[in-house]
């Protein structure tokens, strides 16, 4: 039995589909199937029911995943520790996050002080964040979203107002503030379902009692700014404003509309020094700048 067989499985068994996990694992799909085949083979019974191209963890899968997990978990908190023997410089740091904009500056800083730090960074949806982090797949998890698990430890370490963006010829772009539901019968521009603020943006419509009428929906936030600066409808946006903007930003009265981005880590799970630097940079960094700009 290989360490790499173990890894292939793991993977295997989070997505319960042969093609997509060996997407994830860059490697041709045959190879994948006689890897995880080679395992059962192994272990003596088989780890997943199939039917066609559909696969299953079977009780016997779900059995031995649970000592795979914890194995393979052990061993990279293993590593992690005999990197933190070697010092910060040769420490990696696995990050999740939804979204890489507010993240991107703090990133810069930290690795310009720390250019030998090993990143590795996911982009994924919230519910896959809290498996990557259940899992021990990733140190670190950057969400404007709550992740409310018992394990979980969270700080706030960005609070974003969200304003109303409108376009500069619009009848309300001469206001500084609006309420909410004033713009009721507006035609608007919103992300796609899944989105991970979309849900959000819905949850402060539906406070102010608006059913939007949207017009288009995008996965781009720029996509969002260009829409709205052409003409087509509003839309709700974090500051992204600016001198040279195409929009106009309202600032909304009520309901208070607000994200506020977290970093999260698993209590139970040993965070590197690498890990734990970046956290703690992270929070001072943009704790820094909140004043300087406040």
């Amino acid at each position: 039995m290989e360490l790499l067989q173990l890894q292939y499985f793991r993977t295997v068994a989070r997505m319960e589909h042969m093609t997509k996990a060996a997407q994830e694992l860059r490697i041709a799909q045959p190879a994948l199937s006689k890897t995880i085949a080679r395992l059962e083979k192994d272990v003596g019974v088989p780890l997943f029911d199939r039917d066609g191209r559909q696969i299953r963890l079977n009780p016997f899968g779900k059995a031995f995943l649970n000592k795979v997990d914890a194995a393979l978990t052990l061993l990279e908190e293993g590593q992690k520790e005999v990197s933190d023997l070697a010092g910060l410089e040769h420490g990696s740091i696995h990050l999740a996050t939804s979204t890489l904009d507010r993240l991107s500056e703090p990133l810069k800083a930290f690795l310009s002080l720390h250019p030998t730090v090993n990143f590795r960074i996911t982009q994924a949806s919230l519910s896959e964040m809290a498996h990557l982090m259940e899992a021990g797949e990733v140190d670190i998890c950057f969400t404007p979203m709550p992740m409310e698990r018992p394990d979980f430890s969270a700080v706030t370490v960005l609070n974003e107002e969200v304003y109303l963006a409108v376009p500069p010829s619009h009848r309300l772009a001469g206001h500084s503030s609006v309420l909410l539901n004033d713009i009721a019968d507006e035609p608007f521009i919103g992300y796609k379902e899944g989105f991970h603020f979309q849900k959000m943006n819905e949850d402060f419509l539906y406070k102010a009692g608006i059913s939007p009428n949207y017009v288009c929906r995008v996965d781009e936030p720029g996509a969002i700014a260009n829409l709205v600066s052409a003409g087509l409808g509003v839309a709700l946006v974090g500051n992204c404003g600016g001198p040279n903007s195409p929009l106009h930003l309202l600032s909304i009265e009520y309901p208070v509309c607000q994200r506020n981005f977290k970093i999260v880590w698993h209590n139970k799970r040993y965070l590197s020094m690498a890990a734990r630097s970046f956290r703690d940079f992270v929070i001072q960094y943009l704790d820094q700048n909140r004043i300087q700009g406040s």
